[in-house]
């Protein structure tokens, strides 16, 4: 007879975790397509299919910056594939490259905003990257925030996965906006159809494993809170005033 063992707690939790996971392979994968196709359809007009309006071409530096958030989507659509071909080895190993371009995403990110909105201020022009600076700063404060999460949490799959997919949801703002932009000009629309696509990732994680996930519950509520009290911000006079002082 073999002897009675106790396993040890956190060891039965990372089995069940790991378990669980098993079954969200294929789901996380449609998700990763997702999120891609909707970053095409919302950069197709400005970037992926520019070639097909009357526009003026784009600098260097947006080439540069549209080139890498290209390259995230597509590090994360290979991501869970890898997962959910069970090559886990090879997702750790290219997850190393992963956090090397988010702090590049974050990098040029920030440094295109701030070149924009200086570039208004010295125009003396009150245009959309006066409230663009914080909205994309605040964006990408949570990229960061949400994705250094996930990397700490990479031993456990259950919380891994689903702060990546926040991470990586949190930067489809800007093409959500412009895809909501080809109906309408509300702002409120804008952050109601991001928000949409953010509950319904919880939604259909809860219903599925009938319970309200930690990671999506607190993260998701991160999201939504530090997205609409910004929306609130950028549109006050203090925040317009705040603008040209801050490039002064």
């Amino acid at each position: 007879m073999l002897p009675n063992v106790k396993v040890p707690t956190t060891m039965r939790v990372t089995q069940m975790e790991t378990m669980r996971s098993d079954t969200d392979r294929p789901v996380y994968v449609w998700a990763a397509l997702a999120v891609a196709l909707i970053a095409v359809i919302g950069f197709a007009r400005t970037y992926y299919l520019k070639g097909l309006f009357a526009s003026s071409p784009l600098p260097v530096l947006l080439h540069v910056h549209g080139a890498i958030m290209t390259l995230w989507c597509i590090l994360f659509i290979a991501q869970t594939c890898l997962v959910a071909g069970h090559r886990v080895d090879l997702h750790r190993r290219l997850g190393v490259l992963g956090v090397a371009l988010a702090i590049v995403v974050v990098g040029i990110g920030t440094y295109v905003t701030v070149a924009a909105t200086a570039s208004e201020v010295r125009r003396h022009v009150i245009g959309r990257f006066h409230f663009l600076l914080g909205f994309n700063l605040v964006n990408l404060l949570l990229f960061a925030a949400l994705l250094g999460t996930g990397v700490a949490f990479r031993s456990r799959p259950e919380f891994h996965k689903r702060l990546m997919l926040l991470a990586t949801i949190s930067l489809l703002a800007p093409a959500i906006a412009r895809i909501t932009l080809l109906f309408t000009h509300s702002g409120m629309v804008q952050m109601l159809a991001f928000d949409f696509c953010v509950l319904v990732c919880v939604v259909v994680d809860t219903i599925r494993h009938r319970r309200l996930h930690p990671a999506f519950g607190w993260g998701a509520l991160l999201i939504l809170v530090s997205f609409h009290l910004t929306f609130a911000a950028v549109q006050t006079k203090a925040w317009l005033d705040f603008v040209p002082r801050l490039f002064s």
